[in-house]
């Protein structure tokens, strides 16, 4: 191991930059659908090796002496996201005359663009580099900064944040739920990169009892929380169809079949329960099911109130229109309705955090006059954003609490109001990317929004993965990805056990961890980057 640290550590130029790509790459097997988790047991040390083999022109200011570190940390990230993010490029060829153009923006110019924010980790990292293990804490802090800003600037996008890496399997999603998914990756990095301490010998003891340690309470607090009574089943029960089209983006898109996909939904909907459940109380539709404006369409409300039986409720993924006022044009919200078995809507939300140039065109102006529209908005002008969150209410008084498509990996959207929620509701069409891992992903994540609430999710997908899961995470019932059919399922209770704080105190914790780290980091070798 000595040896290879060595070697890792005197690799310069290209090859530097090369190894520091691979490293990246690979640890992409550690997310969905691989889940190799051990992977980054590897690819941390490798980047820790290459941290200390980095040195800086002594005669330059401080920014172009921390460029080297920025570049290691910048070739990781690189490689990191485009290897986890490539599948993005597959909701552009769905209308290729039109987006195959930015293809090369999608698949490298989008992971070119965030691996900066790996840059400044690995920079902010080698601040505080050491000789011995405050080092990992250091890289643990850097990462944990970085992801953090991944998650909230220009909009956010946390997706494939590392601490996903560490949490492939419900054992190891639970610790999620006291220090969330930033205190994760932290932990995640500190855990994974431990192991470069075998190639340096200085701070071993210490740097692995604790990386130990910190594994032992994990995998323990994992066991511990699944190891609970399951949840208490909802009085009155509540029995949920999911509905899983399968429907072709291509042909969602294509204005003759509107009405083919439309029956599609219902059929489905109508079709006899599965199995030894009950008839099913409530019915999720995936994102932008219905194919046209339904409050256009009262033929369409009437044929949904045929297949409803009594008392059944229909919740779907639809677009919402909205007079903006005398002389502009209308307002379009990527919506989810609840229409009862009279065919009447009775209650609505709409999506608060859009994907940006997939639903909006940030800067509008100035990209309209370059022709340019977003992917997935077909209306000029894209969605509008809600102004906030609306909580659905079932006729009875139950609530869901909905996250639209990408929403639901944003834990920063959920707060502690789903805490009063019968579940969380997440509608989606991953049907954009294909049989690729990006919906893959995206449940992963999705999951782990239930794990932090300990509130069951309804994931309702047009090409999956559709599933309830409950509050820890675990799959009740669901459908695989390409598979078309629905599934009846009891919805369970919340599961909320001890230790399991809200999330003003869950940021009170992730501070001290940071505080820490950063006592620590500096404690054992605060300095600037140097020859």
């Amino acid at each position: 191991m000595e040896w290879l640290a060595g070697r890792v550590m005197l690799v310069s130029g290209m090859r530097r930059a090369g190894v520091a790509v691979l490293a990246g790459l690979l640890t992409v097997l550690a997310l969905p659908p691989f889940d190799l988790f051990a992977i980054p047991f590897f690819t941390l040390p490798l980047l820790v090796w290459l941290i200390d083999g980095v040195s800086g022109n002594p005669d330059h200011g401080m920014l172009r002496r921390s460029f080297p570190a920025f570049a290691i940390g910048w070739c990781f990230g690189f490689g990191y996201l485009a290897g986890s993010l490539w599948w993005l490029g597959a909701a552009l060829l769905v209308e290729a005359d039109t987006f195959a153009w930015a293809l090369p923006f999608a698949v490298l110019g989008l992971p070119a663009f965030l691996a900066i924010y790996y840059g400044l980790a690995v920079s902010l990292a080698r601040l505080l580099w050491s000789d011995g293990w405050g080092r990992i804490a250091a890289l643990a802090l850097g990462f944990g900064v970085a992801e953090w800003l991944r998650g909230i600037l220009l909009t956010g996008f946390p997706w494939n944040a590392i601490g996903y890496t560490a949490m492939p399997v419900p054992v190891l999603m639970q610790s999620s739920a006291i220090i969330g998914i930033s205190g994760m990756n932290i932990a995640a990095v500190f855990v994974f990169a431990a192991p470069a301490l075998l190639g340096t010998r200085r701070g071993l003891r210490a740097g692995l009892g604790l990386a130990i340690l910190m594994v032992g309470l994990h995998v323990g607090y994992g066991a511990y929380r699944l190891s609970l009574p399951a949840a208490v089943p909802l009085d009155p029960p509540l029995t949920v169809r999911i509905v899983q089209p399968l429907i072709d983006q291509a042909k969602k898109l294509d204005d003759s079949e509107r009405s083919a996909v439309f029956e599609a939904h219902l059929a489905l909907s109508a079709a006899a329960v599965d199995g030894g459940s009950r008839r099913p109380d409530l019915i999720v539709w995936p994102e932008t099911a219905v194919p046209f404006l339904l409050t256009d369409n009262p033929d369409a409300l009437a044929r949904i109130a045929d297949v409803l039986q009594d008392g059944q409720i229909l919740v779907t993924g639809a677009v919402r229109t909205e007079d903006a006022g005398a002389g502009l044009p209308p307002r379009f919200y990527n919506s989810i309705y609840v229409i009862d078995d009279r065919g009447q809507i009775v209650g609505a939300a709409d999506k608060v955090h859009l994907v940006p140039f997939g639903e909006y065109l940030p800067f509008e102006t100035l990209f309209a006059k370059a022709g340019l529209s977003a992917v997935a908005a077909s209306m000029p002008g894209g969605f509008s954003a809600a102004a906030a969150r609306t909580v659905l209410t079932l006729p009875g008084g139950r609530t869901l609490y909905p996250l639209i498509c990408y929403e639901a990996i944003f834990p920063g959207e959920l707060g502690n109001a789903p805490l009063s929620a019968a579940a969380l509701l997440n509608v989606t069409n991953d049907a954009w990317f294909g049989e690729t891992p990006g919906p893959y992903q995206h449940f992963q994540q999705a999951r782990l929004r239930s794990v932090e609430t300990g509130v069951p999710m309804i994931r309702g997908a047009n090409s999956g993965i559709s599933a309830v899961v409950d509050g820890r995470g675990t799959v009740v019932k669901g459908l695989d990805l390409g598979a078309r059919g629905f599934v009846d399922v009891d919805l369970p209770g919340r599961t909320i056990p001890p230790f399991t704080p809200e999330a003003q105190v869950r940021n009170a914790i992730l501070l001290a961890i940071v505080a820490a780290l950063v006592a620590l980091a500096a404690r054992l070798g605060f300095r600037l980057p140097k020859n």
